[in-house]
């Protein structure tokens, strides 16, 4: 393995995402360093098509250019996925990762194509449509990390990706002001209309509420999907488990504090603390331990089923 492509890529967790940075730590060596590249190329796309470095930052430009940046992506990963040698890390990572773990190269592809979502600039209308879009740009990746984890069972793996949709809910419920000031929207019109707003005017602190409470709706959507993956932790080595449920614990608690903050909370970025991080953590080991006697996981019943 080059330690520049391991090196670098454990250089975008830190800078790309502290959470799961944190989380990542728990996994043994292998499957953490196989984890972070994938990472790695997941961030760097993800970038790419939003004119961001490390998910931070937009350029105001960023839409300019867009189809030929996500068709260059779509050129170079094809390319790693055939096994070409590329002098971008990025790409190696991608083909060390998806060769040693057998991954479907539909996996990958299947994430740009939520990337070609957003260049399409989609409109959602329905709850599923927006499940749609979360199984391409999130779902998918938790089961390719379950892949690296061993995982192979579809049952677990639709649990993966179910941790993968609670996620992105999470994610969307928490970014609902910076998104729509970026010319997006992600929670469905039929959500939105239930609470009496037909289009976001982010700026307006008025709507703040009735936006809060379809936020909430996408957040009790996503208790569902954090359930359901729950059960699936069991199916897991103990390193990753704990690595697994640490992460589940960090984003649902995001969730929680935009709840109890009220429309208010949206005035800064929704996070955890280092001290929430490090009690979330140590909380994962008794989720652990609860899940090892799950000898009946509840059925997934009413949950949106990903492509197999």
């Amino acid at each position: 393995m080059s330690d520049t492509v391991v090196e670098r890529s454990e250089h975008a967790i830190a800078k790309g995402s502290q959470s799961f940075a944190a989380a990542a730590r728990l996994f043994q060596r292998e499957t953490r360093q196989d984890a972070v590249m994938l990472y790695a190329w997941c961030r760097h796309c993800d970038d790419v098509i939003d004119g961001q470095i490390a998910g931070h930052g937009q350029a105001e430009d960023f839409r300019e250019g867009q189809k030929r940046r996500l068709d260059e992506l779509r050129e170079q990963t094809d390319a790693a996925l055939s096994g070409q040698a590329s002098g971008d890390y990025i790409f190696e990572a991608l083909q060390r990762v998806v060769t040693r773990h057998d991954i479907p190269h539909r996996h990958p592809q299947e994430l740009l194509t939520g990337f070609a979502m957003d260049v399409e600039d989609r409109q959602y209308r329905t709850i599923d449509e927006t499940l749609e879009y979360c199984y391409h740009v999130a779902g998918v990746v938790g089961v390719m990390m379950a892949m690296i984890m061993g995982v192979r069972d579809r049952a677990v793996l639709d649990r993966a990706c179910d941790l993968g949709l609670a996620f992105q809910l999470t994610n969307i419920a928490r970014d609902v002001i910076d998104d729509a000031r970026a010319g997006r929207v992600y929670v469905p019109e039929d959500v939105l209309l239930r609470h009496g707003i037909t289009k976001i005017t982010p700026d307006d602190r008025g709507q703040w509420p009735s936006l809060h409470a379809a936020a909430l709706d996408l957040l009790d959507l996503a208790e569902g999907y954090y359930t359901s993956a729950y059960a699936g932790i069991s199916a897991l080595p103990p390193r990753s488990a704990w690595a697994i449920a640490a992460a589940r614990r960090v984003y649902r608690a995001i969730g929680e504090k935009l709840r109890k903050g009220g429309p208010e909370a949206w005035e800064q970025r929704v996070s955890t603390t280092r001290n929430d991080k490090i009690l979330l953590l140590a909380a994962g080991l008794g989720d652990i331990a609860a899940t090892r006697f799950y000898r009946n996981p509840p059925p997934r019943e009413g949950l949106w089923q990903r492509p197999v």
